[in-house]
């Protein structure tokens, strides 16, 4: 569940960013409502009932250990309990993420269902479990080796339960896939790292050791015998693609008396078509189970189709659609201050002062939803050389740009460093959001704040949903963020495979 027990506590760190999180989302609707929280040491029987609900406690004894350990937060998060249970009616459900019992009952009525099943190997902060979720499947396992990328998805997807989101590598879990996977499954999703692309190279990538996480994820769905197949990876993986397809059709999958193959294809599809404000390219390759394919008369070529087919109907939107309905933001002057809260640079959680669906980008990407919060909108530190520079910038304007050359720092090296600094254009697709963003954000400079993009706005142009929260330490958004699959690319695929399950 999404919290441990306090007298079995074995993440701290983790534990008490969720208690921290609980407080933020609560202080910040009674700001929105003018409530005062009011100082509360000692927690009243109700709340006490509330924390063992959440998984917290067993018993009023646990309190003085959960004390110890919560520290000055204790009073908070005692203060923000009472407030809560005093003005339910005003916090909607986003809460029941933080509560173990309520989690159950979500993912009771989750496995209730007759939704198709898929399993999301290295799944990260959940772009393609989103997009598929947002298309009426049901996720059974997902996986990832990144301890915060494990901490995003289970906070985000309280309709799994977190046992079920496994922080492993993909080695450790083939071999015994049946302890974690108990159902037939109609889909396996992933993207398997492959560094080995060189068409001269004279081994098979598979066969290549460093692409032995590729290898896993093929073993992997030699186990499972999904009826479709999604892999997903970078555009460098081209000169390799026709290895892939033979080692998919080189599938044999004996079980019950039958033998299973797979058909296999795969295109270069750019998220731009699919309703994504982002250039950003993507080598898709789909497989279809034998049998799939004679019962419902489809091919991966078929599918394809029909999924470009779908993308004709789609709007464009430029970077503009991404960044209205948001706060303004200054970038912090100091550095240090990436984790801490203010008014003038964001919050990681905040008040919603805006439309939540001011435009049809942002009511894509919402789903129509009015959401009360702001998540992950801070800016990031620029120092007075940057601010400088990103205030002469004009949109497009990169590195080389003559404004810039008395103060340009890599000026000696543009050839290498053109990059270095870029403005974004408002009125195009923003340039692909990668996960090396937390490293510096110099690339993508606001179009017009003198600030690079902030965590939400990077995610609103991967079209995750603005109550989609990352975890973790502040940089590290970054990574979750740039390494994921848009999610209305991911929803658009999932729903072209959902008609012929």
């Amino acid at each position: 569940m999404i919290f441990e027990k306090i007298t079995k506590l074995t993440r701290k760190d983790e534990f008490l960013e969720k208690i921290q999180i609980y407080i933020r989302l609560v202080e910040v609707i009674a700001k929105r409502e003018h409530l005062i929280v009011d100082k509360i040491k000692s927690p009243s029987s109700n709340s006490v009932i509330e924390m063992k609900d959440m998984g917290i406690i067993e018993s009023d004894e646990d309190l003085e250990l959960l004390s110890r350990v919560l520290g000055n937060y204790y009073s908070r998060f005692v203060s923000a309990i009472e407030l809560f249970l005093s003005h339910k009616n005003l916090f909607g459900s986003e809460l029941d993420k933080l509560n173990n019992r309520k989690r159950k009952e979500i993912q009771k009525r989750e496995a209730a269902t007759n939704k198709p099943k898929m399993v999301d190997f290295f799944a990260g902060a959940g772009g393609l479990s989103c997009g598929f979720s947002q298309a009426g499947y049901r996720v059974c396992f997902a996986n990832d080796f990144e301890d915060v990328c494990v901490r995003t998805y289970r906070f985000n997807h309280p309709e799994l339960p977190s046992a079920s989101v496994l922080k492993e590598d993909i080695r450790k879990i083939v071999s015994n896939i049946d302890d974690y996977i108990h159902e037939d499954i109609d889909i396996v999703v992933g993207g398997p790292p492959c560094q080995s692309f060189s068409s001269a190279n004279q081994r098979r990538i598979i066969d290549d050791p460093r692409n032995e996480l590729y290898k896993y994820y093929i073993e992997a769905v030699k186990k499972i015998c999904p009826k479709f197949v999604l892999m997903e990876n970078v555009k460098g993986m081209l000169s390799v693609a026709g290895q892939v397809v033979e080692d998919y059709k080189s599938i044999r999958i004996k079980k019950n008396g039958k033998v299973y193959t797979y058909d296999v294809s795969y295109r270069l599809l750019n998220a731009v078509n699919f309703g994504v404000a982002q250039s950003r390219e993507r080598l898709i390759y789909l497989a279809v189970r034998n049998d799939i394919a004679y019962s419902k008369h489809v091919t991966p070529e078929v599918l394809f189709h029909e999924t470009e087919k779908a993308c004709e109907e789609n709007q464009h939107y430029n970077l503009q659609s991404a960044l209205e309905y948001i706060q303004p933001l200054d970038a912090p002057r100091v550095k240090g201050m990436t984790e801490v809260d203010d008014e003038k640079t964001g919050m990681k959680i905040g008040i919603n002062n805006y439309d939540s669906c001011g435009n049809s980008y942002l009511t894509s990407i919402n789903s129509g939803r009015s959401l009360a919060y702001t998540f992950n909108h801070k800016a990031r530190y620029c120092s007075d050389v940057n601010y400088e520079i990103f205030k002469r910038l004009g949109q497009g304007e990169d590195a080389t740009n003559p404004k810039i050359a008395d103060i340009m720092p890599y000026s000696r090296r543009n050839g290498i460093f053109k990059d270095k600094y870029f403005k974004l254009y408002a009125d195009r697709p923003c340039r692909t959001i990668t996960a090396h963003l937390k490293m510096d954000c110099l690339s993508h400079i606001h179009p017009y704040q003198i600030r690079s993009i902030t965590p939400r706005e990077a995610a609103r142009v991967q079209s995750f949903p603005d109550d989609y929260l990352f975890l973790g330490a502040y940089l590290r958004t970054y990574m979750q963020i740039g390494n994921a699959v848009p999610v209305l690319m991911a929803k658009q695929i999932a729903n072209i495979i959902k008609k012929y399950i």
